[in-house]
């Protein structure tokens, strides 16, 4: 069976943790089902330009036309991005990269299902070229697409053709199928698969390793938290700053990169918590894991999520986690070995921190807790719908 996934959320050489949870599903499907064959089709925004001082943008322009990845081969087409007034001509110009790109896949390689990802744009043009193809498609909804995306009229008449031609449709959490099925879709039509985590990836510390590993990081602080996500708005590391004051034991450290960098130190400044904000920048997976290892809590503070894998990372690692109560993250934290959800505000925040914070260290319940979410039952539901598609396919031919 040969799948050809289609995300423009993929890593590449630029930037290897853009949309790794799209690849780490791969990577686990095709670990557990050798006779599945897998391409990738990771469109990017065409930039010219990649000297630095272009920003995030610049990144673009070194990402190659094609890499391979922990063994699967990914191409990288370019498509125009108009920035601000672009959303609706977005999948048109999405749609001419992924054709010509299938087209040249199909000289060497013969699909028999799109493995799409994310509904808006990536839907969009994935439905317009598999049936300009006649090829089957899935998509999987991860989070904005489907519970910030469909507010948009015009939008959402676009989303409800890929509802309804798609062979079948995927969510990551309940919360979402939930809220496709306010938009239409038949319970029948979408499956949860939810995302594992790599637990030999995320391994644990102990009580007494933690503490070293504090200590090794010369962090002169009773308690670090660490809150790890893109630097904006929508993933709340401000709200984590507002509650320090009322935290004084409390060193945070933020794991990421994005355009409020200066914006949050700003903040950290004027609320006299500067020194104790640490700002780590973009981490790989293993040095991530390490600052876990290290951590007393980690903070998720969300206000839009759909299956935050760092939660389950976290975890993992045997950290407990505060998160804030939406969409999916309720699915993620349902026990106190998991951690506590709070409402999205710096005082709830703070609160949930301390309750946490203040009990007895269960760093082996968390870490067994995690264990429940392992790859296998979703990569098994995986298997079965891609096997079930393929073979409708082989017959009408």
């Amino acid at each position: 069976m040969n799948i050809l996934t289609i995300s423009t959320l993929y890593p590449n050489s630029s930037d290897p943790k853009h949309g790794i949870f799209v690849h780490t599903r791969l990577k686990h499907l095709l670990s557990r089902y050798p006779d599945i064959s897998a391409k990738v089709i990771a469109p990017v925004p065409w930039f010219p330009f990649s000297n630095k001082v272009f920003g995030e943008y610049s990144k673009y322009a070194n990402v190659p036309q094609k890499e391979v990845i922990d063994g699967i081969e990914v191409y990288h087409p370019r498509y125009i991005v108009v920035p601000k007034v672009g959303m609706y001509i977005t999948p048109y110009f999405l749609q001419l990269a992924i054709k010509k790109a299938v087209k040249q896949v199909q000289k060497t390689f013969a699909v028999d299902v799109i493995d799409g990802h994310y509904f808006f744009p990536d839907g969009i043009a994935i439905q317009r070229t598999a049936e300009a193809l006649a090829l089957p498609f899935t998509c999987t909804a991860r989070g904005t697409d489907i519970n910030l995306i469909p507010s948009y009229p015009k939008a959402r008449k676009m989303l409800h053709r890929v509802f309804q031609r798609a062979a079948h449709m995927m969510s990551v959490c309940q919360a979402l199928k939930d809220e496709m099925k306010q938009l239409g879709v038949p319970d029948e039509r979408v499956s949860v698969m939810r995302n594992g985590v790599d637990l030999a990836l995320f391994t644990p510390s102990g009580n007494e390793e933690q503490i070293a590993l504090k200590k090794e990081r010369k962090l002169e602080t009773k308690y670090l938290v660490m809150s790890v996500g893109w630097l904006i708005e929508r993933k709340g590391h401000h709200l984590i700053i507002d509650a320090l004051p009322m935290l004084p034991d409390v060193t945070l450290a933020i794991a990421g990169s994005g355009p409020d960098l200066e914006k949050l130190r700003k903040q950290a400044g004027e609320l006299d918590v500067a020194n104790r904000v640490l700002f780590l920048g973009a981490l790989s997976q293993a040095e991530l894991n390490k600052w876990f290892q290290a951590t007393d809590v980690a903070v998720l503070s969300s206000s839009r999520e759909g299956w935050a894998n760092v939660l389950l990372e976290s975890m993992a690692s045997g950290t407990p986690v505060v998160a804030t109560r939406v969409w999916g993250t309720p699915e993620v934290v349902q026990t106190p070995s998991a951690g506590v959800l709070v409402e999205r505000n710096s005082e709830n925040i703070a609160r949930g921190l301390r309750e946490v914070l203040e009990k007895e260290k269960t760093r082996s319940e968390t870490r067994r807790y995690a264990e429940k979410f392992s790859w296998d039952e979703t990569c098994k539901g995986l298997y079965d719908i891609f096997s079930s598609i393929a073979g409708s396919t082989e017959r009408k031919r």
